[in-house]
């Protein structure tokens, strides 16, 4: 209805002018709001910082588990004269093993292993144990880690690690730093401003794990294998000594997580930097009773397994006070002192992925991203105005509430927009304008068939309601797939690609329908802006100037279908062959390795350069001027390892300072193996489920013909955007998975508009012929197709343009997709539905009732 109570238009106006407030805190300073106001923040790509995944290492955590399994077991048999062999923790299989000597003593060994488990609480306030005890009849006995035992503890060891890599970064000063846990055992870290985040990345890399042992003097230390109960452990390294060995027995006089603090200082007598620390009250009692059992015999103080100092107790420390005395220069006492503080962490960490932006980098990345956006709203507002004159004005004001709206959601959630997030926001622009292209040209369509303007209207804005929202949840659909096994900025395009989706249903379909309410009550034309030679005041002044295509078209696209559908085989099966030979170029999400982007004080001398890093003994190492004199690109393959990889960025760090002292390292992207892997699987999967989900939906919504139609043309859409990348050596990374979902999106879309009017004739011409109405049904919407294509096109040229090397191979990859996915819906959609159908959906086959050619079933094309 063109009618609006009074109600429903003061609310429509209230969520407008609700964005409206919701924005306008991201135009303050966040430090001058006050705590209830929301804002979006910048992501790292655009602000400069670092972003590392760091993962637990689980074998770890197990090895631990089980070595004090092991040596409480130890202890306890002992006590209850259990006799035993082999006694042995193997942490491959998960377990603990041993052979008890009298097959008698079997059930008591049992009994003491059991009572050695940890409770893991299960629903409804029931327990289960962490080990599983179970015996062979040849008398050996075995505790195993459960799966659940490895599930508490992999879970206990992240949120362990994650509060105490909090604490570390807390006492560095990095302000606004985001940590949190991302998937079973890693943890996510966001450095906003971080440049360089080698010394964070060193503070959270240390384990931290100080305890206190007895040394056994009895051990032999130049043996091979230690005796039981004791392990060999290196002594601190200082400059100009060998390398001592000690053998610390493994039972902990006294754990550091018993201490309350730590901090550096220098001694009074020999002014060294030392490391002071305090018990709590626990630790106190167990120092003093150590030393005073233990007077004049080695006490180890070992932090990650290394044997910082090992004095003598020359008497009992009863005060919980100590110190820590090593090769420490102030640096390296306060790092110290700030692990200790901040406690140890159950396992150590390993830096798997790692990206960083400076602030140069950041401030190009913004200044590129708005002007991408400024031109890309100006082309489509003023193609919109000019096409379709008053409706298209509208249409655009109607864009800007979507961009208010878009912002003040992102507020509310308080996301961070990335510079893909500026790139959904540019597409937004094309795709929002989609449904007033429908409707449009759904109203002007009703007025040449003869009805009065309000009827008009009212057949316009209904009729493409259900087709703007088939063609708007096939978008969904992707950006929902993208979302879930996406990683990082392209979690936020979906995410921004989506709320504009629903968004501009909402704006296309309510609030352009308000406006164009208040027009008609305003001025009761005799009638509408919709057409070139419209009569009176508001037809001159509001008309279109130009139409793409003529209204009336008879393009006989069906004549052409057999060699549409045989050269887009040949080009799809041509991309399937380039994709394996030569292949796809794959990014570093995808193959792993190291890009780092360096900007040297001057002109970089390349062979300097390359001759440094290639003496590094990394690999294949590709180095070019990148963008200009000063700016150079190196690419580093995948190291063997984790902890390779990031010792691979600094030993690059360092070459190049040493050929070019003073250069900064712009960016850094460093993706391990396993990471690799995984976002590669991720963007398959997404590919696979989108494609999968679409083929579902367009089931349940079309006959099956349709459905197949669909499936089969995103297959040949995507394999010949696949082909496109490999011509044009465009990498294939996250960035341009997300480009292909969007692709296959619009494509779906574009589709959906078809085969609805496809579905609506054969209700309405129930004995046309069906290629005579695949070919009507095909030029009736052909002006919206190109209309959408064409918004398209001109919010995404400017990105492909402008947007910088980060979204340059996104942009040609949309544009390309748009083009393949325009024609396709003509040229390979139709035709499949044509022959799929024309027994089906067309009793007696396409050629069926030919009195209908000139019979009351026809009716004109084009209309």
């Amino acid at each position: 209805m063109m009618f609006f109570a009074r109600w429903k238009t003061l609310s429509i106006l209230a969520v407008c002018l609700f964005g409206v407030l919701l924005c306008t805190p991201n135009l303050f300073p966040k430090a001058s709001l006050p705590s209830w106001a929301r804002q979006f923040s910048l992501g790292l790509d655009l602000r400069g910082g670092s972003y590392l995944l760091l993962e637990v290492d689980m074998d770890a955590v197990v090895k631990e588990r089980l070595e004090s399994l092991a040596d409480a077991s130890r202890t306890r048999l002992r006590q209850a004269n259990v006799g035993y062999v082999n006694l042995a923790a193997e942490p491959a299989n998960r377990r603990v093993s041993l052979r008890v000597r009298d097959m008698a003593q079997v059930p008591a060994a049992m009994a003491q292993l059991r009572e050695q488990a940890n409770q893991i609480p299960t629903s409804m306030g029931a327990t289960t144990p962490d080990i599983e005890v179970a015996s062979t009849p040849d008398g050996v006995v075995t505790a195993t880690l459960t799966e659940v035992g490895l599930r508490a503890k992999a879970t206990a060891a992240v949120e362990q690690s994650i509060e105490i890599v909090r604490r570390r970064i807390d006492e560095t000063g990095v302000s606004e730093a985001l940590i949190a846990r991302q998937g079973q055992a890693r943890i996510l870290v966001q450095l906003p401003g971080v440049e360089d985040p080698n010394r964070i990345k060193e503070l959270l890399g240390k384990t931290a794990r100080m305890t206190f042992h007895l040394l056994d003097e009895t051990a032999n230390v130049a043996a091979a294998t230690p005796p039981p109960g004791v392990m060999f452990l290196m002594g601190e390294a200082r400059p100009g000594q060998p390398e001592t060995r000690y053998a610390v027995r493994r039972r902990v006089e006294v754990d550091g997580a018993n201490l309350t603090d730590a901090r550096a200082g220098q001694d009074n007598r020999t002014g060294e930097w030392v490391v002071n620390f305090t018990f709590d009250s626990i630790g106190t009692r167990r120092f003093a009773d150590v030393t005073r059992a233990n007077v004049g015999r080695p006490f180890a103080i070992v932090l990650d397994d290394k044997v910082i100092t090992a004095p003598n107790i020359r008497e009992a420390i009863t005060g919980g006070r100590g110190q820590i005395s090593g090769n420490f220069d102030a640096r390296g006492a306060n790092e110290l002192s700030v692990l200790l503080r901040a406690g140890a962490l159950p396992a150590p960490l390993t830096v798997v992925e790692e990206r960083t932006v400076g602030p140069e980098l950041g401030a190009d990345a913004i200044r590129a991203g708005i002007l991408a956006l400024a031109l890309g709203a100006v082309f489509v507002f003023l193609y919109m105005g000019l096409a379709y004159g008053l409706f298209g004005w509208l249409a655009d004001i109607a864009l800007l509430v979507n961009i208010i709206l878009l912002l003040a959601a992102l507020s509310v959630l308080e996301a961070t927009l990335t510079l893909p997030g500026i790139a959904g926001i540019v597409l937004t622009l094309g795709t929002a304008l989609d449904a007033n292209i429908l409707i449009n040209e759904r109203i002007r369509e009703e007025y040449k068939n003869g009805r009065p303007p309000l009827s008009a209207l009212e057949a316009g804005f209904t009729k493409a309601s259900g087709t703007i929202m088939d063609s708007n949840l096939t978008n969904l659909i992707a950006m929902a797939c993208l979302y879930a096994f996406g990683s990082g900025p392209v979690k936020g395009f979906a995410v921004t690609v989506a709320i504009g989706t629903i968004v501009q249903m909402w704006t296309a379909t309510t609030l352009v329908r308000l406006m164009v309410s208040w027009w008609y009550r305003t001025t009761r034309p005799k009638t509408l802006p919709v057409i070139e030679d419209g009569r009176g005041f508001w037809g001159r002044m509001a008309r279109p100037l130009f139409r793409i295509i003529p209204d009336v078209t008879r393009i006989p696209f069906m004549k052409g279908a057999r060699v549409g559908l045989l050269v887009s085989a040949v080009l799809s099966t041509a991309s399937l062959i380039g994709a394996f030979y030569p292949g796809l170029e794959k990014g570093i999400d995808f193959k792993g390795g190291i890009v780092m982007e360096v900007r040297t004080p001057g002109p970089a001398d390349l062979a300097a350069l390359r001759s440094k890093v290639s003496g590094l003994g990394l690999g294949d190492v590709g180095l070019q001027a990148f963008g200009d004199a000063e700016t150079v690109l190196v690419r580093l393959p995948v190291q063997a390892d984790e902890g390779g990889t990031q010792q691979a960025v600094n030993a690059v760090r360092a070459g190049v300072e040493q050929v070019a002292p003073g250069a900064r390292i712009l960016r850094v992207e460093a993706v391990g193996n396993r990471v690799s892997d995984e976002l590669f699987l991720g963007g398959m999967i997404a590919l696979a489920i989108s494609m999968l989900a679409m083929l579902v939906y367009i089931w349940f919504r079309f006959e099956w013909q349709f459905a197949i139609a669909a499936i089969i043309t995103l297959i040949l859409d995507t394999t010949k955007t696949v082909g496109f990348m490999v011509l044009f050596n465009v990498e294939f990374n996250l960035t341009t998975v997300a480009a292909i979902l969007t692709v296959i999106g619009f494509s779906a879309n574009d589709k959906v508009v078809v085969f609805d009017r496809m579905r609506e004739n054969l209700r309405k011409y129930k004995t046309m012929p069906l290629r005579q109405l695949v070919d009507q049904s095909i030029n009736e919407t052909l002006n919206r197709s190109l209309g959408t294509s064409m918004t398209l096109l001109l919010s995404a040229l400017p990105l492909a343009l402008f947007g910088g090397d980060t979204l340059s191979g996104f942009a040609w990859v949309m544009l390309f997709g748009i083009v393949v996915s325009a024609s396709s819906s003509v040229f390979i959609a139709a035709p499949i539905v044509l022959y799929t159908g024309q027994h089906s959906l067309r009793r007696g086959g396409p050629e069926a009732a030919p009195a209908a050619a000139g019979g009351k079933g026809r009716a004109p094309a084009g209309v």
